[in-house]
């Protein structure tokens, strides 16, 4: 793993050292979490349009129901 080094307001740092602490974590390791979900956003964007244009014609939106298929388990 590689080291990287971020500079912040001391405050700030010091009222998230707080929070991890309070949610038992670390900063480091909310970090990480935060760069993959950054680094990820795109490609979950592309697979979330391709999944929505496989899904036209497939599925119906803002049809109303019938009272039988509503009651339909």
């Amino acid at each position: 793993m590689k080291n990287i080094t971020l500079s912040a307001d001391e405050h700030l740092i010091k009222a998230a050292r707080q929070r991890a602490v309070a949610e038992h974590t670390t900063l480091n390791e909310q970090f990480r979490l935060w760069l993959e979900d950054y680094a990820q956003r795109k490609k979950r964007l592309d697979e979330f349009d391709a999944l929505m244009d496989d899904l036209k014609g497939k599925v119906r939106i803002g049809r109303k129901l019938s009272r039988d298929e509503m009651n339909e388990r």
